[in-house]
C-alpha cells in the first residue's frame, strides 16, 4: 500500500512541473530530464543504504556513508566488493544528496561574473543573459544578492537551444524562482531579440558561444538594427561575437554593468571587429579586460577573458587585469577558489596600477594601439627566471681558463721531461 501511495505521490510530483512549464516541454525530452535526475538519486540512496547496512552488521551503529566518509579515497577493497555487488560505486562527494548540498555554496567563474555585475550597486530589479543556456548564471544572482534582495530581482534570458532553453525554465523552478519573476525566451538573440520591450536591464550577464556563425552582412537589415549600426559595421559571419556585444550594451541600461566572456581573438583581431572595438573604446563603454587561467571550461583549453562594459564610467580610462595564474588544478582542469574569486574582484574594485597584476590604460593610448584590448599588450609579465650576475659568471670563467692554461702548461712540462 506505502508503494503505491509513493508512486502516485510521484506522479503527482512530476506532472505538477510539467503542468507549471505549460506544455513547453515535450514529453520525451522531460523524461530525459527529469528520469536521469530521479535515477541518479535513487542509485546515490541505495549504494549508501547498502553501505550503511553493511556496516551496521559490522557493529557500527548509525554510520552515514553521505555524511560521515568525507574522503573520496576509499579502499579498493570495498570499492570493487560494491561494484560486484551493485554494478557500480559512486564517491561520496559524488552522491546525488552531496552534489545538493553542494549547490548553493560552489564557487566558480558565474561568480566572477555576478559580483562584477552587482558591484557599486545598491539595487538590481532587472538582470539578463541573452545566450542564458540552463540559466546557472542567471541563477548565480540569487546567491550573490541574497534571499531578501533576490526576491526582488527579475530575470531575463533567451536561449536558442529549445534543450536548453527548456532545461533553463526548469531550473528556474528548481530554485524556487517564482513564476512571475523569470521571462526565458526561445529564439535566436541576434536576428529576433525577445526582450527589446523590457530593457534596460541594471545588470547583464553572459557566456555566448565563442566564433559562432550568425547572418552577418548576409541580411542587409540589420546594419539599420539600432543594436548594431551604432559602431558602423557588423561583426563577421563567421565570427559573432562581438555582435552579442553590441546587443548586450544596446540592452545595458545608464548605470548598469555588464559582465561578458568572450574569445581572446575579439581583442586585437582586425577588420570588422577592430572597427567595433574603436567605437566601444571612443565612445568610454569598456570598462575593465579580465584575463582568465587557460583550461577553465570544459571543451575550451584556451584563456578566456571578461569584458566589463559600463555606460557611466568615472574616468576615460580600461583597466587591465591579468588573472591567468589565479586558479588551482582540479584533475585536468583548472578552477577558481573562493580565494581566486576574490583575488580577481578586489583587483577590479581597487582599479589602480599594481605590478605584474594590473594596469589602468588611458582610451588614448588603447586607440593608438590599434584599438588592441589584451592583457598581455599593458600588463607586464614577471620574469620568474634566475636572475644571473654576467659579471660574476665571466670571472669564475677567466679563473677556469687560467687554471686550465695553468693545467696546460704542466702537462707539456711533463711531456718534454718523458720525451727527453
Amino acid at each position: 500500500m506505502a508503494n503505491i501511495n509513493e508512486r502516485a505521490e510521484l506522479h503527482k510530483t512530476i506532472w505538477q512541473i510539467a503542468n507549471d512549464l505549460r506544455g513547453s516541454v515535450d514529453g520525451w525530452d522531460f523524461k530525459n530530464y527529469v528520469l536521469g535526475f530521479l535515477f541518479y538519486r535513487f542509485i546515490s540512496e541505495d549504494q549508501t543504504a547498502h553501505l550503511n547496512r553493511l556496516e551496521a552488521e559490522a557493529g557500527n551503529e548509525g554510520f552515514d556513508y553521505a555524511r560521515d566518509v568525507t574522503d573520496d579515497d576509499i579502499d579498493d577493497d570495498i570499492r570493487h566488493q560494491t561494484i560486484d555487488e551493485k554494478g557500480y560505486f559512486i564517491n561520496p562527494s559524488e552522491l546525488f544528496q552531496n552534489v545538493l548540498l553542494r549547490a548553493e555554496s560552489d564557487n566558480n567563474l558565474n561568480e566572477t561574473l555576478a559580483r562584477i555585475a552587482c558591484s557599486g550597486k545598491g539595487r538590481i530589479s532587472r538582470v539578463y543573459d541573452p545566450a542564458c543556456g540552463s540559466g546557472s548564471l542567471l541563477l548565480k544572482f540569487v546567491k550573490v544578492l541574497g534571499p531578501e534582495r533576490a526576491t526582488q530581482v527579475s530575470f531575463y534570458g533567451q536561449e536558442i537551444n529549445i534543450t536548453t532553453y527548456n532545461l533553463c525554465r526548469i531550473n528556474m523552478f528548481l530554485h524556487h524562482v517564482p513564476f512571475n519573476k523569470f521571462d526565458i525566451q526561445l529564439g535566436d538573440t541576434l536576428t529576433g531579440p525577445k526582450h527589446l520591450a523590457d530593457q534596460p536591464f541594471d545588470a547583464i550577464v553572459s557566456n555566448p558561444p565563442y566564433s559562432t556563425h550568425w547572418a552577418g552582412d548576409s541580411n542587409p537589415l540589420l546594419i539599420n538594427d539600432d543594436r548594431y549600426s551604432p559602431a558602423g559595421v557588423l561583426a563577421p559571419k563567421t565570427k559573432a561575437d562581438l555582435a552579442f556585444t553590441m546587443h548586450m550594451l544596446h540592452h545595458l541600461s545608464t548605470t548598469g554593468t555588464a559582465a561578458i566572456v568572450e574569445f581572446p581573438g575579439v581583442l586585437y583581431r582586425g577588420g570588422a571587429e577592430q572597427k567595433i572595438r574603436q567605437f566601444l573604446i571612443e565612445n568610454n563603454y569598456v570598462d575593465s579586460v579580465i584575463q582568465l587561467p587557460a583550461n577553465l571550461f570544459f571543451g575550451v583549453g584556451i584563456a578566456t577573458c571578461i569584458i566589463v562594459l559600463k555606460k557611466s564610467k568615472a574616468d576615460n580610462s580600461v583597466l587591465f587585469i591579468d588573472a591567468g595564474k589565479d586558479c588551482v588544478k582540479d584533475g585536468n582542469k583548472n578552477k577558481l577558489t573562493s580565494e581566486n574569486i576574490d583575488t580577481i574582484f578586489n583587483t577590479y574594485v581597487g582599479r589602480r596600477d599594481v605590478d605584474y597584476k594590473s594596469r589602468l590604460v588611458n582610451n588614448k593610448d588603447i586607440l593608438a594601439n590599434d584599438c588592441n584590448l589584451s592583457v598581455s599588450s599593458y600588463v607586464k609579465q614577471e620574469d620568474t627566471r634566475e636572475q644571473i650576475d654576467i659579471a660574476e659568471v665571466n670571472t669564475k670563467l677567466a679563473s677556469l681558463i687560467a687554471e686550465g692554461n695553468e693545467l696546460n702548461q704542466k702537462i707539456e712540462a711533463i711531456v718534454k721531461e718523458l720525451e727527453g
